[in-house]
């Protein structure tokens, strides 16, 4: 078992030993970010103009586990575009914080694209968008009134915690996240909130109730009119008038 060297040498060795033609390459990630865990592994993008395609790869590399992002000078473009449609900034997040390992003059313009990206937050929802997102809040909050089963409620709130964290960011024109970068996301968005989200929650988890979490939700919903179900209808518009059509 080879020992670990320091994160940023061995980035450099590994794009030194497997890319060393490439015009560019910058580490990203937790170890970046100071938030580096023991199971923590090395995001590493490099950009390689003569690859016809990009690709993702995972290794072993001098005791680090290494996540490697291949892209040719344009490919990358079409990852920033597929993250800032699902409102997941994984990809620009990654370059615009990273540290460059390796630059032939690229680096920059690339980097401030990311921030660009960043800065300008995803597309805001539409109203439609916005009353859609209700409806089906609405319904996972009745399932979860109206079961006795603690399996069905189990799964009822993990269903509402991604529903809730992307309405609250999503409402507000904000990145959203998974796994981890949900609760990341909420915090930067507004502590006290993301506090709330959590405390009502767990409580669920602790004692089984689902009051706070119901309250918790309906509070989110409130701003944009509250839950609904009466009156909500998909596809209506479009069927009436293909129907008027024949």
């Amino acid at each position: 078992m080879r020992q670990r060297w320091e994160p940023i040498h061995t980035a450099k060795v590994f794009v030194e030993t497997n890319f060393r033609h490439c015009r560019g390459a910058l580490l990203a990630g937790s170890v970046v970010r100071g938030q580096e865990t023991a199971t923590s592994d090395l995001d590493i993008v490099v950009f390689d103009e003569t690859l016809m395609s990009s690709y993702r790869e995972s290794m072993i590399f001098y005791g680090w586990p290494v996540e490697v992002f291949v892209y040719n000078l344009s490919s990358y473009k079409g990852f920033f575009e597929k993250d800032r449609k699902a409102a997941k900034p994984s990809m620009p997040r990654m370059v615009s914080e990273g540290i460059i390992l390796k630059d032939s003059g690229i680096m920059e313009s690339i980097q401030q694209e990311a921030k660009a990206l960043l800065e300008a937050g995803p597309e805001a929802w539409s109203t439609d968008t916005i009353r859609t997102k209700r409806y089906f809040i609405t319904d996972v909050l009745d399932d979860l009134r109206g079961s006795d089963d603690r399996k069905e409620r189990l799964f009822c709130v993990n269903t509402l915690s991604d529903l809730v964290s992307e309405f609250i960011l999503r409402t507000e024109q904000k990145w959203i996240g998974s796994s981890k970068w949900v609760i990341r996301s909420l915090e930067a968005h507004d502590h006290e909130l993301a506090v709330r989200f959590v405390e009502a929650f767990e409580h669920f988890y602790r004692t089984d109730e689902t009051e706070h979490i119901i309250e918790f939700v309906e509070s989110v919903l409130e701003p944009y009119g509250g839950r609904l179900f009466d009156g909500f209808s998909i596809g209506k518009a479009e069927a009436e008038r293909t129907k008027e059509k024949h």
